[in-house]
């Protein structure tokens, strides 16, 4: 629906969201059968790594990025360019967690939880940087509602961190991908906004 409903090239990335996380709870469907049954190791790692990559890597790229590209405010577009390079070095601290590192996914009291092997010295910093470039920049957009997503999603990870902490990974972005409808408000004001102009 927020694909079809955008009009503006600009928008595309942003409208396109709600599609990578269908991909996303998708695949971790997959994980939660994997995990259920026997003899799907493969499903399993395939599918665990799919997740991850759009939680942990896509994210914090894609957000400030698609953010970005719909901006009309100049001056906010440049606040927009240095999360945009937090972002990136976010994106690449998770990508060589997932690609050096053994991640191991497992179900504890009914919820997906993902173990790993990889040193735990910069998680706290790099999870603070995560939050600043997938949140921070949906207060600072100029289109109208942006700032009901942004409210959205860091109710939603401060709820999981309090209360899933163990989680958070897993049950942030299923609460993210509820949120999703709020996109589609957005895609749909700002496509009237630009007819109206």
């Amino acid at each position: 629906m927020t694909v079809r409903k955008n009009s503006d090239p600009s928008r595309r990335m942003f409208a396109s969201i709600p599609l990578i996380f269908v991909v996303q709870q998708i695949s971790e469907g997959f994980v939660w059968v994997a995990l259920q049954s026997t003899g799907h190791d493969l499903m399993l790692s395939i599918s665990a790594f799919i997740f991850l990559l759009a939680a942990v890597v896509i994210w914090p790229l894609m957000v400030p990025l698609s953010v970005y590209l719909m901006e009309r405010v100049k001056s906010m577009k440049r606040v927009l360019l240095i999360l945009i390079v937090l972002g990136i070095l976010t994106s690449l601290y998770y990508a060589s967690r997932l690609l050096f590192y053994e991640i191991e996914p497992m179900i504890s009291h009914h919820h997906l939880k993902y173990v790993g092997d990889f040193p735990k010295t910069y998680a706290t910093s790099a999870f603070i940087a995560y939050a600043v470039a997938t949140l921070i920049p949906l207060f600072l957009s100029s289109a109208r509602r942006m700032w009901l997503l942004g409210l959205l999603m860091a109710l939603s990870c401060l709820v999981t961190g309090i209360f899933f902490k163990e989680y958070l990974t897993s049950v942030w972005c299923f609460f993210a991908a509820l949120i999703n409808v709020v996109i589609w408000l957005i895609v749909r004001d700002e496509d009237h906004k630009g007819v109206a102009a």
